[in-house]
């Protein structure tokens, strides 16, 4: 049964990171669809905040915009993502440890780019850092360019094909711990919140421990309700939040229009659930 409520959307991405859409545009979409509370999580960035307060503020119907960044973390060898929600945006420890993140990325791409000219593929490193422009580079600027320029059919199976793990384009990342994101997050003031926790392919038994883990460093939620999913994992993600004292989210991680994801879509809220937003902690930032 689904509570009547707001529609809430709190994982995003626009051009600052690996999304298509400006900050302005992916405002003007989030009122389109009916969000009520929306929140920006690029990657390792909160550039594109300034730009959509002002394109929400500006709107006949604005939405409650929430300051969010979606930090890279390493656990297991495993790319893990935290999402800081309701964070200050001016903090200057975040912003030093984002621009530190920054440089991570760098490094990354430019071995990423390198990897694939061995193998025969030139330009990818400049073609991935055009489509990027001022937005650090990532593996979702090359998976556009490598389809693109014909390497493969989408961007999906551009991923399956050299950037997952064992392929030819893929470079283990370089990132921090998920205490250390969760640290940072919280001395700006904001909630942690595990990213897409089903979508890191983990085994049943790898998943609990992920959950487990997080937990015990200090994270605050967990996304249980994503834009693509079934009722099966729906309910053992709220399960494992509820197993381990965490608040739930919902986010649609929403990076460009699709037939498959789409702002507020899906986003279906169940009875029995403490959302983050119902959190004393959020009252008090919000």
């Amino acid at each position: 049964m689904i509570t009547d409520t707001l529609l809430a959307d709190l994982h995003s991405h626009t051009t600052a990171s690996d999304g298509q859409l400006t900050p302005s545009q992916l405002i003007a979409r989030a009122i389109e669809k009916g969000v009520e509370m929306f929140a920006i999580t690029d990657h390792d960035t909160v550039d594109g905040l300034p730009e959509a307060h002002m394109a929400n503020q500006a709107h006949e119907t604005p939405l409650t915009l929430i300051n969010g960044c979606e930090i890279s973390t390493r656990w297991n060898s495993f790319d893990i993502h935290i999402v800081g929600l309701n964070i200050d945006i001016t903090h200057a420890g975040l912003l030093d440890f984002l621009a530190h993140q920054r440089q991570l990325r760098e490094v990354r791409a430019q071995e990423i780019g390198e990897r694939l000219a061995k193998a025969g593929i030139e330009g990818a490193y400049a073609g991935a850092k055009a489509i990027a422009g001022d937005a650090a580079l990532s593996r979702g600027h090359y998976a556009r360019w490598l389809a693109d320029n014909g390497h493969a059919s989408d961007m999906p199976s551009v991923f399956k094909k050299y950037l997952a793990r064992g392929k030819t384009g893929y470079v283990p990342n370089n990132w921090g711990d998920m205490a250390t994101a969760i640290e940072q997050i919280h001395q700006a003031g904001g909630l942690a919140v595990l990213a897409h926790p089903s979508g890191y392919k983990l085994s049943a038994k790898w998943l609990k421990r992920l959950v487990r883990e997080y937990a015990e460093a200090g994270g605050d939620a967990m996304e249980v309700i994503l834009g693509q999913q079934t009722l099966d994992d729906r309910n053992n993600l709220i399960a494992l939040s509820k197993l381990n004292n965490l608040l739930a989210s919902v986010g649609s991680d929403f990076h460009f229009p699709s037939n498959w994801i789409e702002l507020g879509k899906n986003l279906y809220q169940p009875q029995g659930v403490e959302w983050v937003w119902q959190s004393q902690h959020w009252t008090e930032r919000t």
